[in-house]
């Protein structure tokens, strides 16, 4: 249960509902069909349209199908709508359930697929300098500017994980010995070990948004929500304002026990295992022993925070939002799983280079095999022959009120419960979320 619950906690979603209102309405087309979803399209004193937008705290019901062909403007027009009141820039239309991976993977340009030393190395420059700067900005800083050097410092370390991630996908050197030694080393400063990272994460890639499949991120279970007044506490806390760290315990749990990997994994793992234990028993004292407890807190924990705010963030904003469903295995399709349940996200452009593009993330699971910096030709090519059915957005708090507030429990009919639905009076941190966040999209 408790590894059932960290991996839950790891998984970020929710719709974000304007202040205004009280009716829900979903609606998406796909090639003659507009489905509608709603709880009520009559408030007092307002007149409402054929589609209206989401609000806070209301239900999804499913209605009767409408025919079209082709999908109407009126149609558009409510995905429209809906992906403002989520924060979206475009909602896709529904994959059509005849598109393969194949047919997406080949309509990709080959040269996305080919790895270049140079550019591979030279991001490994961009990773160690910008981080090398961060330290230098945490020694030099005064206090009060000191959150702004744990800011970079955090996001630069970011890209050392992006490229230990290139190295797991195989998309770093075509040297695959040396792959695994860069990747190593990379995830070194975050004390995150390579191998069953790469294990657990290869799983990801192959049942996205399957249920009991995907090992990264899924809804919370109400049985999981139901099992205890503790437990239920914990997971409000941890899917409310605590999510932009839950990648911690996705971390603690998933990656440091030995027996969640099969027979023949198990000495890559105690390798990598082997490697974090002794960055921490010998590069942590050395940084106590030169600065003391409060320089560990000053130069490493707190940038390995900023680097979990990225991780927990960037994931969540990748897999979550209320109109992506999870399935079950013998639902579950993969080419819309990877290309219509994935979200493309624009960051600040200093976080992108920090990063290496990791957010533009719908290529990446359409072939892990795209290395970082092919990732945004391959998107601009999945754009111009696949753009309808993308889920994009730029950053903002709109997203994020959504993500962390409603998209909570699993719901085959609504793809998400939100807890204050379920449990009010135990919903005070989400309650609280509503009321502070910024609504700004």
């Amino acid at each position: 249960m408790a590894c059932r619950l960290a991996d839950s906690m790891f998984l970020f979603m929710g719709p974000h509902q304007r202040p205004t209102g009280s009716q829900k309405i979903g609606c998406f087309s796909s090639p003659g069909l507009c489905q509608l979803k709603w709880e009520s399209l009559l408030v007092k004193g307002v007149k409402h349209k054929r589609c209206s937008i989401p609000s806070r705290g209301t239900r999804f019901i499913q209605a009767v199908a409408v025919p079209v062909a082709p999908p109407s403007e009126d149609s558009a027009d409510c995905r429209k709508q809906i992906a403002e009141s989520y924060g979206f820039r475009q909602i896709g239309e529904p994959l059509p359930e005849n598109v393969t991976m194949k047919d997406v993977i080949d309509s990709l340009p080959k040269k996305v697929f080919e790895i270049d030393d140079v550019k591979a190395w030279k991001s490994v420059l961009l990773s160690v300098s910008s981080y090398a700067l961060g330290l230098l900005m945490i020694s030099k800083a005064p206090w009060y500017l000191l959150p702004l050097a744990w800011a970079w410092t955090g996001t630069a370390v970011t890209g050392f994980f992006v490229i230990g991630h290139d190295c797991a996908h195989k998309s770093f050197s075509k040297n695959k010995l040396l792959e695994d030694i860069v990747g190593t080393l990379a995830f070194l400063p975050l004390i995150y070990p390579y191998e069953p990272w790469r294990f657990k994460h290869d799983k990801h890639h192959a049942k996205t948004n399957m249920l009991n499949g995907d090992t990264a991120w899924h809804p919370v279970w109400k049985e999981e929500f139901d099992t205890s007044p503790f437990l239920r506490k914990a997971i409000i806390y941890g899917y409310g304002p605590f999510r932009p760290w839950m990648s911690i315990a996705h971390w603690l749990i998933w990656h440091f026990d030995l027996s969640k990997f099969r027979p023949n994994e198990v000495k890559r793992v105690k390798i990598s295992l082997a490697c974090v234990f002794a960055f921490m028993a010998i590069g942590w004292p050395l940084i106590m022993l030169k600065t003391g407890i409060a320089g560990w807190i000053k130069y490493w924990l707190m940038p390995w925070l900023g680097y979990h705010f990225w991780m927990s963030t960037f994931t969540m904003v990748h897999h979550t939002a209320p109109h992506i469903p999870f399935k079950s295995p013998n639902e579950w399709n993969a080419a819309q799983a990877q290309l219509n349940g994935t979200v493309h996200c624009d960051y600040p452009k200093w976080i992108e280079i920090l990063c290496h593009n990791i957010n533009v993330h719908i290529p990446h699971h359409i072939s892990p095999r795209i290395p970082s910096y092919n990732l945004k030709a391959a998107h601009k090519s999945i754009q111009q022959n696949w753009g309808k059915y993308l889920n994009e957005a730029s950053w903002n708090w709109r997203l994020m009120k959504t993500i962390m507030t409603v998209c909570h429990i699993y719901d085959k009919e609504q793809n998400y419960v939100a807890f204050d639905q379920l449990a009010p009076k135990d919903s005070q941190p989400i309650t609280f979320l509503k009321s502070v966040m910024p609504d700004h999209a």
